[in-house]
């Protein structure tokens, strides 16, 4: 329960919205595994038998002996010999040659492409039946007509992605029938095996569609080294969020590596990436912007605005391919991109300031200003929208400032909804404040 509470208020801490947070311990996800265990059992894929071998608690997961490295898991996890017990196993030598022509027939199930050789490579070097069930300890879902066996972790835990929508109700107008199957499922690297591997077996086996696609995302280090207690590197997420501020730290993690593979945080790495993309590009663009229309165009949105030069349209023409660049970094779970995109556009704003000069306009072309300082507006409408799934309160204070209606902020008001002429702006406030690095300790 402390565990799941620490989950639960870490969400809220990142501004993380979820339409559910699922525990396993659930009464309905409970019945639903048993009724995927008995379906399994019906279709003749399980069958019971007897156990030995190399097990490791972290990793929850049964290891060949071929697999060891120095006595332990891959994974640097410890393990231990489990005696020979009863166990009932799932048929997964059976699936070996099905998910391999699975595998190609979708070639890209499996991401990002250095995961998926992996896999490959375990499933080409054959695969043995999986024990799905322990008699050691009484935790977990018991195995349904033999209460003397409750079920292995993986079958009980991956069943959550359906049991999560009402399965084993399948039926049209169901949360299964509207979002299964799934889009895409997003798992850390050492958990692959399991959802790449094992869930597609037992969906197989059990009749039911896969999912759509997996993507594995990498670990991260710190200034170099890999995050471990015994290094007393370990970060924090609620010390960073009350240290650097919720948005800079969501801004800062999915923005600051290839997203699938390791990052390295440090301290200097974040102040360097908020104060170079937020503070000095992204905040002083929206403060310099809206700091010229509030002082020189009356408080508000300029009411009328002059024709739109090549270096106007050129601008505006980037701010609306933001959606879809950003759309198609989001397909290929390049989140990294979606950010690249903003920054990029943002770069060209700043350029386009210096390059137009409004601060000299306002003496020699004020309607050529009006539409200068109009043109950046826009751009940052754009910008603030984009930024919301990544920066929300930040980019909804743009937002505010701009004067765009709260209900005119979603992705399909881009292109509907321009920011209106003539409308009252107040006095800009910033949004990105400069983080300033602390001084390292003279000894």
């Amino acid at each position: 329960d402390e565990v799941s509470m620490n989950f639960r208020e870490l969400l809220t801490q990142m501004n993380v919205s979820n339409d559910q947070f699922i525990r396993t311990t659930d009464a309905e996800h409970k019945a639903a595994v048993q009724h995927m265990w008995t379906t399994l059992v019906e279709n003749g894929a399980i069958y019971l038998g007897a156990y030995e071998g190399w097990y490791s608690v972290r990793d929850e997961c049964y290891y060949n002996e071929s697999e060891l490295v120095d006595g332990k898991a891959p994974t640097g996890a410890e393990v231990e010999w489990v005696t020979k017990e009863p166990s009932y196993f799932f048929k997964l030598s059976d699936y070996e040659d099905k998910l391999l022509e699975f595998y190609e027939q979708n070639p890209d199930f499996i991401a990002p492409e250095s995961r998926k050789n992996e896999v490959l490579s375990f499933v080409k070097g054959g695969l043995k039946d999986l024990s799905v069930s322990r008699m050691s300890f009484k935790w977990g879902v018991p195995v349904p007509g033999d209460d003397d066996h409750v079920m292995y972790v993986w079958i009980d835990a991956l069943a959550n992605y359906i049991s999560a929508l009402g399965y084993p109700n399948v039926d049209a107008g169901t949360k299964y029938s509207n979002f299964w199957p799934a889009s895409v499922h997003m798992v850390g690297k050492d958990i692959l095996r399991f959802h790449a591997v094992y869930w597609p077996a037992f969906l197989m086996a059990a009749d039911l569609p896969l999912p759509k696609r997996l993507f594995a995302h990498g670990w991260w280090t710190k200034d170099g080294e890999k995050i471990s207690k015994s290094l007393g590197n370990v970060i924090d997420p609620v010390e960073l969020v009350e240290k650097y501020g919720v948005d800079q730290t969501r801004f800062f993690l999915m923005s600051e590596v290839t997203f699938g593979s390791d990052g390295d945080f440090s301290d200097e790495k974040m102040v360097q990436k908020v104060n170079s993309n937020l503070a000095n590009e992204l905040g002083n663009l929206a403060q310099r912007t809206l700091s010229m229309v509030f002082k020189n165009c009356g408080k508000a949105v300029p009411a009328e605005i002059g024709s739109y030069t090549t270096e106007d349209e050129a601008l505006l023409a980037k701010a609306k391919e933001l959606r879809e660049v950003a759309s198609t970094a989001v397909a290929n779970q390049a989140i990294n991109k979606y950010a690249d995109a903003c920054i990029s556009l943002v770069w060209d704003a700043n350029k386009y300031v210096d390059e137009m000069a409004p601060w000299a306009l306002k003496k020699t072309d004020p309607e050529r200003m009006t539409t200068v300082l109009y043109v950046l507006m826009e751009t940052l409408r754009h910008v603030a929208i984009m930024y919301q799934p990544l920066m929300p309160a930040s980019s909804n204070a743009v937002l505010d400032q701009l004067t765009v209606p709260a209900n005119e902020r979603t992705f399909g008001h881009l292109d509907t909804s321009p920011i209106k002429f003539g409308a009252p702006i107040s006095k800009p406030v910033g949004v990105f404040p400069r983080i300033e690095m602390e001084e390292p300790v003279q000894v």
